[in-house]
């Protein structure tokens, strides 16, 4: 596995960039924090084919509002991946050990009066993922292989943190032991451990799901670099996010760090549109994705531009 140097590189800087900035103001956190909890739970939620909109994700967890015409399922997939967001935060709090216990706890939580009888089982049954040729390994398998699972978890918590996350969230998802919720289940999981080292919440978008069902897909036959550098890129879109909202710009750079479209940007490089695109979803410049859109800065243009001897 080769997660891009260019891209963890970058990761790293702007990590220490905003260990610079704790304390964060509280009031700012507290509101970034509230965005991202929404978001997260819309995204993730909507990957598994929930379609509640992020505004009524936001008015369920919110303000408790109940949505006409959409289901009490959703609504209670919504209510409860907010819950199982708190009880991560909790245990960031108490700086807790992640075990068997935490994954059934977190499970247990998503599924809560969707499916009582599975919420926080391991899966007793044989399961198939849909669209995927990967079959997980028999129920009988899955209590041995999670104990394997948290034995790897704890020997292996001085991993570079990118490739740890990556890897749990993909080790979690191969062994499928659940059910139902496998895939929210380990994106938590995968934020419970980026969260303990101190990288931002990092949600995958809805956007991207047929590219993340490709790199899981990819993964399951034993490629796991396009998974790893998928998850590296969400990661790094997370922390520009943080940046952007937590750190202090100063006047005469803040033309420089406004957000452009890729359209836009290619007017301040020898390139195309398509061709930052493309560097863009290789992580070799410095490129953001909202909704479907990449958006980049001068910043990051003068950055790669330098970095290749065409400044």
């Amino acid at each position: 596995m080769l997660i891009n140097p260019k891209l963890l590189q970058r990761i790293k800087e702007k990590k220490q960039r905003l260990e610079k900035l704790r304390p964060f103001s509280a009031a700012t956190f507290e509101s970034l924090r509230k965005r991202m909890l929404v978001e997260w739970t819309y995204n993730s939620n909507a990957i598994e084919g929930n379609t509640l909109t992020l505004r009524e994700t936001q008015l369920i967890l919110e303000e408790g509002v109940t949505i006409g015409g959409k289901s009490l399922r959703e609504h209670f997939e919504a209510i409860n991946h907010g819950k199982a967001i708190e009880y991560i935060e909790r245990l960031v709090g108490k700086k807790a050990k992640i075990s068997q216990e935490v994954i059934l706890a977190l499970h247990s939580i998503i599924l809560k009066d969707i499916d009582n009888a599975q919420a926080g089982r391991w899966r007793r049954v044989q399961v198939r993922i849909t669209g995927s040729n990967y079959l997980p390994p028999s129920p009988t398998q899955v209590p041995a292989l999670m104990k394997e699972f948290a034995l790897w978890l704890s020997r292996n918590k001085t991993m570079e943190p990118v490739k740890y996350a990556a890897l749990a969230h993909f080790k979690l998802v191969h062994i499928h032991p659940f059910v139902d919720g496998n895939g929210r289940c380990a994106r938590l999981l995968m934020n419970l451990i980026l969260i303990h080292r101190g990288f931002p919440t990092t949600v995958i978008l809805k956007t991207e799901r047929k590219s993340y069902y490709f790199v899981l897909e990819k993964a399951h036959e034993g490629n796991f670099t396009f998974f790893a550098n998928f998850i590296a890129r969400s990661i790094d879109r997370a922390l520009s996010i943080y940046l952007e909202a937590l750190e202090p710009v100063k006047p005469e750079k803040e033309g420089e760090r406004k957000y452009l479209s890729l359209n836009e940007a290619q007017k301040f490089t020898p390139y195309s549109q398509e061709y930052l695109s493309l560097l863009a979803r290789k992580g070799r410049i410095e490129a953001v994705k909202f909704g479907r859109n990449w958006m980049i800065n001068k910043k990051a243009i003068y950055d790669y531009l330098e970095s290749i001897g065409n400044r």
